[in-house]
């Protein structure tokens, strides 16, 4: 599970995980985190998601990180608008108006360099993690962006049926990194039509991580 295996993925266009219209459980529990307009997301491994044009659409601030320029290429060429590119410590910024994303390995985002978020909508980076990796992201996460609230998305299912990703998160899994800095709420928990890659049963669930109050 390494920048190999991802970059392969996008210049294959094996990219089953990128979803042709916006994702329906953003739309529909995305005011769970009671955002004012203008407000700015962060979106960890956004590839070219159409969740981006719906953030822009609906004024708010978006700021992602990617692995694959290729797949930020695509983004920009999507929503119609000419980024401005720079360097910046050993990635590409890729910047336009209300939009600010990094191209390059996660880990290496730092807090400076993301600046301020006022959440954090997780659709696709928690579970395209093998689990080793799974603690050291969400501890990464909770460091640079100061605990902001999240919008958590991830798939539930028998891992033994099919190997990830999406690999399967239990809300077991979600307390241990998430239970010492977060309230947890599952918002809704839906069966994926089909299921997984038509392959094993799984639930969508849809958790609200807002920080503890003190």
């Amino acid at each position: 599970m390494d920048a190999k295996f991802w970059h392969q993925k996008w210049e294959r266009n094996e990219i089953g995980f990128h979803r042709s219209t916006v994702n329906p459980l953003l739309i529909n529990h995305f005011n769970a985190l009671n955002l004012a307009k203008n407000s700015r997301i962060f979106l960890p491994l956004c590839g070219k998601t159409l969740d981006i044009g719906w953030f822009l659409a609906n004024n708010y601030r978006v700021v992602g990180v990617e692995l694959s320029e290729m797949a930020i290429r695509q983004l920009f060429i999507n929503l119609g608008i000419e980024p401005h590119v720079t360097e910046n410590q050993g990635m590409w910024h890729y910047q336009a108006e209300n939009i600010d994303i990094f191209v390059g390995n996660l880990f290496d985002l730092t807090a400076g360099m993301l600046d301020s978020v006022d959440a954090i909508y997780d659709r696709a980076a928690l579970v395209a993690l093998p689990k080793a990796m799974r603690t050291q992201y969400s501890a990464h996460l909770i460091t640079i962006t100061h605990v902001a609230p999240q919008l958590l998305i991830c798939f539930e299912y028998d891992q033994a049926l099919l190997e990830g990703p999406p690999f399967s998160i239990s809300a077991t899994e979600i307390k241990q990194h998430y239970a010492a800095n977060y309230e947890l709420q599952l918002l809704e928990s839906v069966d994926v039509a089909g299921g997984l890659k038509e392959i094993c049963p799984a639930k969508e669930n849809v958790w609200l991580l807002k920080q503890h109050r003190h």
